[in-house]
């Protein structure tokens, strides 16, 4: 088993340069899960910025209620408290933009702190050699209509060996060890995604998501690609990712099946589960 220092308050503050991510920040052993806990605190009260990390999570979760792999020790299992929406965006771009904005900034810190690239599966899947690393989950409540409380949970894989996974886990599962080759500081980890958490957040309330839509462009492995979306009460679509709308949206051109037909409308996906179709 791949050695791995274990997570520390001291261990955290001592690179954390964040303005208010993180200066309140609880550390426990094990949890059901950081989600429900952030969301409780948020509920009582808990200010922005207020941090929720586990060791190990018994009952983690991710999209539409899926058990999230969470073994001791090894990951990160994290819930921020974010409040204040700011007024250059409407409710819906805020709660749209917050989730996909979030995952860019796992990616960049990843990228910063451990040399390791991943790249995104719309809307907030993380990838390593095309296979899931980590994901977000954003969840809300509701103090007034306008001014929500969003808990930003973000679950990654970084130090599990890969024989450590459950088997049906590991055609589609990875860890940031599998890149890097070597343990990497967690402690160090978590400082560095919260700034990045800090800085994209605070560019998408200040300036809106233009600059950040064209980062998560750039990085996103769901474009261009043949995908099948599966809608909750529709039938499935199959066609190409063409692009991201101005609220965050997948758009979407289904597959004509006559060649030489005119070009069909793009859809724009906001609620699905959006597979990646081998070409």
């Amino acid at each position: 088993m791949v050695s791995s220092a274990p997570l520390n308050l001291d261990g955290i503050r001592s690179t954390l340069a964040t303005m208010s991510l993180g200066h309140a920040l609880y550390l426990h052993q094990d949890l059901p899960s950081t989600n429900k806990e952030a969301l409780s605190l948020a509920q009582n009260g808990a200010a922005h910025g207020t941090v929720v990390i586990a060791e190990s999570q018994s009952g983690g979760y991710g999209r539409h209620g899926r058990a999230w792999f969470s073994p001791p020790g090894l990951n990160i299992y994290c819930s921020v408290i974010v409040r204040e929406m700011g007024e250059h965006l409407s409710l819906s771009q805020w709660l749209s933009w917050l989730p996909l904005v979030s995952a860019l900034a796992v990616i960049e810190a990843v990228q910063q702190l451990a040399a390791v690239s991943l790249s995104l599966k719309w809307p907030n899947d993380l990838l390593l050699y095309d296979r899931k690393v980590g994901g977000i989950l954003c969840e809300s409540s509701f103090a007034t209509s306008n001014d929500p409380i969003v808990v930003i949970g973000i679950g990654l894989n970084v130090n599990v060996p890969p024989v450590s996974f459950p088997e049906e886990l590991r055609p589609i599962a990875a860890s940031l060890l599998e890149a890097s080759r070597r343990p990497i500081d967690r402690n160090r980890l978590i400082a560095h995604l919260l700034l990045e958490l800090e800085h994209c957040r605070g560019e998408l309330r200040t300036h809106g998501p233009v600059r950040l839509r064209q980062a998560y462009t750039a990085h996103c492995a769901t474009l261009g690609r043949q995908v099948r979306v599966l809608f909750t009460n529709e039938q499935p679509i199959v066609g190409i990712a063409e692009a991201l709308s101005a609220d965050g949206a997948l758009q979407v051109r289904i597959l004509s099946p006559h060649p030489h037909s005119q070009p069909t409308p793009l859809v724009d996906v906001r609620a699905a589960d959006v597979v990646h179709l081998r070409e």
